[in-house]
C-alpha cells in the first residue's frame, strides 16, 4: 500500500479517522496524506451576503482548513513518527475533493461523521458520498463513546 488518504475537519470523528489512518500507514509501510476542504457556507449566498465579502474573511475559510490540516499532521507525526505525512487543503465540498484525492490513493479514511448537524445519522453525508463513489477501499471510522 502506497498512499492512505485521510479526511480532517477539526471534529472529533476526524480526528478518530487521523489515528486510525496513521496507525494503518504505519503498518503497511505507506505515506499518509491528510486532506481538508473547504467553501465558502451555503448559508452566505442564501442570505445574499456573499458579493459583501471581502476577500480577507473569503481566505479565513482557507486558513480555519489549514490550521485543521496542520493539527493533524502533528497529531499523527506524534503517533506515527516514521510516517511520511503530507497535507492538502482544497476549496469545495469535501465529499468531492476527498474524491478527488482517492484517484490517488490506495485506501481513504473518513469519520463516521463530521461537523454536520444531524448526530442521529449513522454515517455522515460526506462518509456516506465518499463510500458509494471512491475507487478505492473505504474505511468508516466510528467516533469512540465515552
Amino acid at each position: 500500500m502506497e498512499t492512505i488518504v485521510v479526511g480532517v475537519d477539526g471534529s472529533s470523528g476526524g480526528g478518530e479517522a487521523v489515528k486510525f489512518a496513521a496507525h494503518e500507514a504505519a503498518l503497511r509501510k505507506g505515506k499518509l496524506r491528510i486532506v481538508s476542504a473547504w467553501e465558502i457556507p451555503p448559508q452566505v449566498y442564501a442570505g445574499g451576503l456573499a458579493p459583501a465579502l471581502d476577500q480577507e474573511t473569503i481566505d479565513g475559510f482557507g486558513d480555519g482548513a489549514k490550521q485543521v490540516v496542520q493539527d493533524a499532521i502533528a497529531e499523527a507525526r506524534k503517533l506515527e513518527p516514521g510516517v511520511e505525512t503530507d497535507g492538502r487543503i482544497a476549496e469545495g465540498q469535501a465529499a468531492d475533493v476527498l474524491l478527488h484525492e482517492a484517484n490517488e490513493a490506495d485506501l481513504i479514511v473518513v469519520g463516521n461523521r463530521g461537523l454536520g448537524g444531524f448526530n442521529s445519522l449513522l454515517l455522515g453525508s460526506v462518509s456516506h458520498q465518499v463510500v458509494q463513489h471512491a475507487p478505492c477501499p473505504v474505511t468508516v471510522v466510528r467516533e469512540k463513546k465515552d
